[in-house]
Protein backbone atom coordinates (compact mmCIF):
# COMPACT_ATOMS: atom_id res chain seq x y z
CA UNK A 1 0.00 0.00 0.00
CA UNK A 2 2.86 2.37 -0.31
CA UNK A 3 1.46 4.30 -3.38
CA UNK A 4 -1.21 5.14 -1.26
CA UNK A 5 1.13 6.46 1.40
CA UNK A 6 2.91 8.77 -1.64
CA UNK A 7 -0.77 10.17 -2.91
CA UNK A 8 -1.86 11.03 0.60
CA UNK A 9 1.54 12.54 1.44
CA UNK A 10 0.95 14.45 -1.86
CA UNK A 11 -3.26 15.01 -1.04
CA UNK A 12 -2.10 16.77 2.19
CA UNK A 13 0.57 19.11 0.83
CA UNK A 14 -2.38 20.11 -1.47
CA UNK A 15 -4.59 20.72 1.38
CA UNK A 16 -1.67 22.86 2.54
CA UNK A 17 -0.57 25.14 0.15
CA UNK A 18 -3.65 25.21 -2.18
CA UNK A 19 -6.91 25.26 0.14
CA UNK A 20 -4.85 26.87 3.33
CA UNK A 21 -6.44 24.55 5.58
CA UNK A 22 -4.93 24.07 9.17
CA UNK A 23 -3.03 20.71 10.55
CA UNK A 24 -6.23 19.40 12.10
CA UNK A 25 -8.21 19.49 9.29
CA UNK A 26 -6.01 18.45 6.83
CA UNK A 27 -5.14 15.25 9.61
CA UNK A 28 -8.96 14.72 9.90
CA UNK A 29 -9.74 14.75 5.88
CA UNK A 30 -6.25 12.40 5.40
CA UNK A 31 -7.45 10.20 8.08
CA UNK A 32 -10.47 9.42 6.08
CA UNK A 33 -8.59 8.14 3.41
CA UNK A 34 -6.44 5.95 5.79
CA UNK A 35 -9.33 4.32 6.72
CA UNK A 36 -9.99 3.40 3.45
CA UNK A 37 -6.15 2.23 3.11
CA UNK A 38 -6.76 0.21 6.28
CA UNK A 39 -10.29 -1.82 5.29
CA UNK A 40 -8.25 -2.56 1.72
CA UNK A 41 -4.94 -4.28 3.79
CA UNK A 42 -8.20 -5.90 5.99
CA UNK A 43 -9.63 -7.52 3.25
CA UNK A 44 -6.64 -8.23 1.11
CA UNK A 45 -7.42 -6.05 -1.84
CA UNK A 46 -4.19 -4.97 -3.77
CA UNK A 47 -5.31 -2.17 -5.51
CA UNK A 48 -4.04 1.69 -5.97
CA UNK A 49 -5.77 4.94 -5.62
CA UNK A 50 -5.63 5.02 -9.46
CA UNK A 51 -7.29 1.81 -9.90
CA UNK A 52 -9.69 1.79 -7.28
CA UNK A 53 -13.24 1.05 -8.40
CA UNK A 54 -16.91 2.26 -7.30
CA UNK A 55 -17.50 -1.39 -6.52
CA UNK A 56 -14.55 -1.52 -3.61
CA UNK A 57 -15.48 1.95 -2.50
CA UNK A 58 -19.48 0.31 -1.69
CA UNK A 59 -17.84 -2.75 -0.18
CA UNK A 60 -16.08 0.14 2.27
CA UNK A 61 -18.57 2.09 2.81
CA UNK A 62 -20.88 -0.90 3.77
CA UNK A 63 -18.25 -2.24 6.52
CA UNK A 64 -18.09 1.01 8.22
CA UNK A 65 -22.15 1.32 8.04
CA UNK A 66 -22.04 -1.26 10.71
CA UNK A 67 -19.97 0.98 13.17
CA UNK A 68 -20.32 4.00 13.00
CA UNK A 69 -23.33 6.21 12.90
CA UNK A 70 -24.63 8.54 9.76
CA UNK A 71 -22.91 11.50 10.19
CA UNK A 72 -19.58 9.83 10.51
CA UNK A 73 -20.48 8.20 7.20
CA UNK A 74 -21.26 11.48 5.29
CA UNK A 75 -17.66 12.66 6.71
CA UNK A 76 -16.27 9.80 5.52
CA UNK A 77 -17.73 10.05 2.28
CA UNK A 78 -17.09 13.77 2.03
CA UNK A 79 -13.56 13.16 3.19
CA UNK A 80 -13.28 10.79 0.30
CA UNK A 81 -14.37 12.94 -2.43
CA UNK A 82 -12.23 15.37 -1.88
CA UNK A 83 -9.46 12.58 -1.72
CA UNK A 84 -10.69 11.73 -5.18
CA UNK A 85 -11.81 15.39 -6.52
CA UNK A 86 -7.44 16.42 -5.76
CA UNK A 87 -6.16 12.85 -8.02
CA UNK A 88 -8.43 13.93 -10.84
CA UNK A 89 -7.63 17.86 -10.20
CA UNK A 90 -3.83 17.04 -10.13
CA UNK A 91 -4.39 14.15 -14.13
CA UNK A 92 -4.35 11.32 -11.87
CA UNK A 93 -7.43 9.92 -12.63
CA UNK A 94 -10.08 11.15 -15.09
CA UNK A 95 -13.44 10.22 -12.83
CA UNK A 96 -13.97 9.07 -9.41
CA UNK A 97 -15.61 6.05 -8.56
CA UNK A 98 -17.92 8.18 -5.89
CA UNK A 99 -19.70 9.81 -8.68
CA UNK A 100 -22.80 7.26 -7.98
CA UNK A 101 -22.51 6.75 -4.35
CA UNK A 102 -25.17 8.46 -2.33
CA UNK A 103 -24.40 10.26 1.04
CA UNK A 104 -26.92 8.79 4.28
CA UNK A 105 -28.72 12.10 4.59
CA UNK A 106 -28.42 13.52 8.36
CA UNK A 107 -30.95 15.79 9.94
CA UNK A 108 -28.89 18.71 10.62
CA UNK A 109 -28.66 19.34 14.42
CA UNK A 110 -29.55 23.00 15.18
CA UNK A 111 -27.60 25.15 17.63
CA UNK A 112 -28.51 26.14 20.57
CA UNK A 113 -29.32 29.78 20.65
CA UNK A 114 -30.09 32.70 23.52
CA UNK A 115 -32.60 35.23 23.02
CA UNK A 116 -31.36 39.04 23.19
CA UNK A 117 -33.09 39.08 26.83
CA UNK A 118 -30.97 36.50 27.96
CA UNK A 119 -28.03 37.84 26.61
CA UNK A 120 -28.39 41.40 28.47
CA UNK A 121 -29.40 38.87 31.76
CA UNK A 122 -26.15 37.10 31.31
CA UNK A 123 -24.04 40.14 30.58
CA UNK A 124 -25.87 42.19 33.26
CA UNK A 125 -24.25 39.81 35.78
CA UNK A 126 -20.79 40.60 35.21
CA UNK A 127 -18.97 41.62 38.25
CA UNK A 128 -17.70 45.22 37.07
CA UNK A 129 -16.26 46.17 40.17
CA UNK A 130 -13.60 43.43 39.35
CA UNK A 131 -10.67 44.35 37.13
CA UNK A 132 -11.63 41.18 34.69
CA UNK A 133 -15.05 42.21 34.88
CA UNK A 134 -14.37 45.30 32.31
CA UNK A 135 -12.58 42.72 30.18
CA UNK A 136 -15.39 40.25 30.25
CA UNK A 137 -17.63 42.40 29.16
CA UNK A 138 -15.85 43.46 26.51
CA UNK A 139 -15.38 40.47 25.59
CA UNK A 140 -18.62 38.94 25.22
CA UNK A 141 -20.47 42.02 23.56
CA UNK A 142 -17.70 41.55 21.16
CA UNK A 143 -18.12 37.32 20.50
CA UNK A 144 -21.70 38.67 19.96
CA UNK A 145 -21.93 41.90 18.27
CA UNK A 146 -18.88 40.38 15.35
CA UNK A 147 -20.36 37.16 15.51
CA UNK A 148 -16.74 36.08 16.20
CA UNK A 149 -15.47 32.24 17.08
CA UNK A 150 -13.87 31.82 19.98
CA UNK A 151 -10.08 31.09 18.61
CA UNK A 152 -10.47 34.15 16.79
CA UNK A 153 -11.59 36.58 19.95
CA UNK A 154 -8.81 35.36 21.51
CA UNK A 155 -6.37 36.27 18.93
CA UNK A 156 -7.91 39.36 18.29
CA UNK A 157 -5.43 42.09 18.39
CA UNK A 158 -4.84 45.86 18.79
CA UNK A 159 -3.81 46.79 15.92
CA UNK A 160 -6.67 44.72 14.71
CA UNK A 161 -8.74 47.44 15.51
CA UNK A 162 -10.27 50.51 12.93
CA UNK A 163 -12.96 51.97 14.86
CA UNK A 164 -12.90 55.41 12.84
CA UNK A 165 -13.66 52.87 9.82
CA UNK A 166 -16.57 50.59 12.15
CA UNK A 167 -14.77 47.43 11.16
CA UNK A 168 -12.15 45.16 13.15
CA UNK A 169 -9.63 42.51 11.54
CA UNK A 170 -10.35 38.43 12.00
CA UNK A 171 -8.15 35.90 11.59
CA UNK A 172 -10.27 32.73 10.69
CA UNK A 173 -9.78 29.05 10.00
CA UNK A 174 -7.06 28.82 8.00
CA UNK A 175 -5.30 31.82 8.53
CA UNK A 176 -7.70 33.39 6.10
CA UNK A 177 -8.67 37.17 7.11
CA UNK A 178 -11.79 38.92 6.66
CA UNK A 179 -12.98 42.41 7.78
CA UNK A 180 -16.32 42.43 10.34
CA UNK A 181 -18.32 45.31 11.42
CA UNK A 182 -18.24 46.53 14.88
CA UNK A 183 -20.85 48.28 16.54
CA UNK A 184 -20.24 51.81 18.12
CA UNK A 185 -21.60 50.01 21.69
CA UNK A 186 -18.85 47.43 21.83
CA UNK A 187 -16.26 49.78 20.35
CA UNK A 188 -17.05 51.45 23.93
CA UNK A 189 -16.65 48.40 25.75
CA UNK A 190 -13.58 47.55 24.44
CA UNK A 191 -12.09 50.96 24.42
CA UNK A 192 -13.13 51.42 28.14
CA UNK A 193 -11.51 48.29 28.95
CA UNK A 194 -8.08 49.22 27.58
CA UNK A 195 -8.52 52.34 29.46
CA UNK A 196 -9.39 51.19 32.99
CA UNK A 197 -7.64 47.84 33.11
CA UNK A 198 -5.43 46.81 30.37
CA UNK A 199 -3.19 49.73 30.31
CA UNK A 200 -2.91 49.44 33.67
CA UNK A 201 -1.52 45.97 33.98
CA UNK A 202 2.08 44.48 33.30
CA UNK A 203 2.17 42.59 29.83
CA UNK A 204 4.70 39.77 29.06
CA UNK A 205 6.29 39.39 26.37
CA UNK A 206 4.93 38.91 23.19
CA UNK A 207 1.31 39.45 24.11
CA UNK A 208 1.74 43.32 23.81
CA UNK A 209 -0.55 43.97 20.80
CA UNK A 210 -3.10 40.91 22.20
CA UNK A 211 -6.44 42.52 22.81
CA UNK A 212 -7.63 40.75 25.65
CA UNK A 213 -5.55 39.59 28.63
CA UNK A 214 -5.69 37.32 31.73
CA UNK A 215 -4.19 38.54 34.78
CA UNK A 216 -0.58 37.43 34.61
CA UNK A 217 -0.83 39.81 31.08
CA UNK A 218 -0.70 36.91 28.51
CA UNK A 219 -3.27 35.71 26.46
CA UNK A 220 -6.08 33.92 27.15
CA UNK A 221 -7.52 30.51 26.65
CA UNK A 222 -10.62 29.14 24.76
CA UNK A 223 -11.19 27.17 27.81
CA UNK A 224 -10.73 29.88 30.16
CA UNK A 225 -13.14 31.95 27.97
CA UNK A 226 -15.39 28.98 28.30
CA UNK A 227 -15.68 28.43 32.05
CA UNK A 228 -16.33 32.46 32.09
CA UNK A 229 -19.53 32.25 30.27
CA UNK A 230 -20.72 28.69 31.95
CA UNK A 231 -20.17 30.39 35.36
CA UNK A 232 -22.15 33.34 34.03
CA UNK A 233 -24.89 30.70 33.39
CA UNK A 234 -24.97 29.35 36.66
CA UNK A 235 -25.03 32.42 37.85
CA UNK A 236 -28.17 33.60 36.51
CA UNK A 237 -29.58 30.44 36.50
CA UNK A 238 -29.87 29.97 32.59
CA UNK A 239 -31.32 26.30 31.94
CA UNK A 240 -29.14 25.90 28.76
CA UNK A 241 -26.46 24.54 27.77
CA UNK A 242 -24.19 27.08 26.06
CA UNK A 243 -20.44 28.05 25.09
CA UNK A 244 -18.79 30.57 23.62
CA UNK A 245 -20.54 29.52 19.79
CA UNK A 246 -23.94 30.16 21.17
CA UNK A 247 -23.04 33.58 21.36
CA UNK A 248 -22.13 33.00 17.10
CA UNK A 249 -25.25 31.22 16.36
CA UNK A 250 -27.06 33.68 18.25
CA UNK A 251 -25.65 36.34 16.03
CA UNK A 252 -26.18 34.92 12.90
CA UNK A 253 -29.85 33.96 14.24
CA UNK A 254 -30.95 37.64 15.33
CA UNK A 255 -29.65 39.31 12.17
CA UNK A 256 -31.48 36.66 10.16
CA UNK A 257 -34.70 36.94 12.24
CA UNK A 258 -34.60 40.61 11.62
CA UNK A 259 -34.31 40.22 7.42
CA UNK A 260 -30.70 40.46 6.78
CA UNK A 261 -29.33 38.92 3.99
CA UNK A 262 -27.64 35.60 4.18
CA UNK A 263 -24.72 36.30 2.32
CA UNK A 264 -23.82 38.76 4.17
CA UNK A 265 -24.20 36.71 7.26
CA UNK A 266 -22.17 34.38 5.05
CA UNK A 267 -19.55 36.72 5.07
CA UNK A 268 -19.66 37.90 8.34
CA UNK A 269 -19.09 34.58 10.00
CA UNK A 270 -16.07 34.30 7.56
CA UNK A 271 -18.12 30.83 6.09
CA UNK A 272 -16.31 29.60 2.89
CA UNK A 273 -19.70 27.69 1.53
CA UNK A 274 -23.19 29.39 1.67
CA UNK A 275 -24.51 25.92 2.70
CA UNK A 276 -23.17 26.11 6.02
CA UNK A 277 -24.77 29.50 6.68
CA UNK A 278 -28.24 27.85 6.05
CA UNK A 279 -28.08 25.71 9.11
CA UNK A 280 -29.20 29.47 11.21
CA UNK A 281 -32.55 28.92 8.82
CA UNK A 282 -34.49 27.54 11.78
CA UNK A 283 -36.70 30.21 11.80
CA UNK A 284 -39.85 29.46 13.52
CA UNK A 285 -42.88 29.16 12.03
CA UNK A 286 -45.22 32.19 12.85
CA UNK A 287 -41.58 34.68 11.89
CA UNK A 288 -41.68 33.12 8.39
CA UNK A 289 -45.36 33.67 8.31
CA UNK A 290 -44.99 36.63 8.51
CA UNK A 291 -42.22 36.93 6.02
CA UNK A 292 -44.50 35.68 3.45
CA UNK A 293 -47.64 37.76 4.43
CA UNK A 294 -45.67 40.46 4.07
CA UNK A 295 -43.57 40.13 0.47
CA UNK A 296 -45.58 37.79 -0.95
CA UNK A 297 -47.33 39.53 -3.69
CA UNK A 298 -50.47 37.13 -3.83
CA UNK A 299 -50.99 38.33 -0.18
CA UNK A 300 -50.98 41.83 -1.25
Amino acid sequence: MTSWESYIKEYKSYLKLERGLSENTIANYAFDVEKLVTHLENTKQEVSPLKIDEQALQGFIYAISGVVNARSQTRIISGLKSFFKFLIFEGYRETTPLELIEIPKVGRKLPDTLSTEEIDTLIGAIDLSKNEGERNRAMLETLYSCGLRVSELVTLKLSDLFFEEGFIKVTGKGNKQRFVPIGTATQNYIVLYKDSVRNHQAIKKGFEDTLFLNRRGSGLTRAMVFTIIKDLAVKINLQKTISPHTFRHSFATHLLENGADLRAIQMMLGHESITTTEVYMHLDRKHLSKVLNAYHPRNH
